[in-house]
């Protein structure tokens, strides 16, 4: 019988199946798993990308698929009350050295408040709290954080990135685009159910 799939319908459900073996041999299939990477390719229900490390994932695009837009913004930006989230590197002086900080807006303030091992770098952490304080130094701007059950001093040097997110949609997954996402298999494929996506070539940092 003759199918009446589009061509790039028969074309992404062929690809797909050829990357279910790899995910589940690589992927704990019953956790979310975080990918990054480049936009090769969309479809209306798939996107493939490759990771950076190299690997080409290809995944299903569900209807309930949130996508986010990452934008750069000012280091000035930073105030005291701001929530943010930095990825950085421990010092051995015991502050935090940012690689980036994410400002929160304002209807994310709490998400993910803490501090935990982060998958960036080795020995990477993420710390989501409130700026108690800042301060200018030689080596950057220094942010006294709170949250709850803790607190970090976190340096962030002149150059790091620093960016804040805002609602997006489909229209931003074109081949380029710089993609951060959580993914999960779902009915035995890949399924990315959260993107964060940079517009018009912006990397995004993590």
């Amino acid at each position: 019988m003759r199918s009446h799939l589009p061509a790039w319908a028969v074309a992404a459900a062929a690809t797909l199946a050829s990357a279910n073996a790899a995910w589940a041999q690589q992927q704990n299939t019953d956790l979310p798993v975080r990918l990054r990477g480049t936009v090769q390719s969309a479809t209306p229900v798939t996107l493939t990308v490759k990771e950076r490390r190299g690997e080409t994932v290809v995944l299903r695009l569900p209807d309930s698929l949130v996508v986010q837009e990452v934008f750069p913004i000012e280091l000035s930006d930073i105030k005291p009350g701001s929530f943010i989230g930095t990825a950085a590197m421990p010092q051995p002086d015991g502050t935090q050295r940012a690689i980036a900080v994410m400002v929160f807006p304002e209807s994310a303030r709490g998400a993910g408040e803490g501090s935990r091992p982060f998958d960036l770098q080795p020995d990477s952490t993420m710390t989501n709290a409130t700026v108690a304080d800042l301060a200018e130094a030689p080596s950057g701007r220094t942010l006294h954080l709170k949250y709850k059950g803790g607190e970090k001093t976190v340096v962030v040097p002149p150059g790091a990135p620093v960016v804040s997110f805002r609602p997006g949609d489909r229209s931003l997954l074109v081949p380029g685009a710089s993609v951060s996402m959580t993914a999960q298999m779902v009915d035995g494929s890949p399924t990315a159910q959260r993107i964060n996506a940079g517009r018009n070539g912006f990397a995004l940092p993590y």
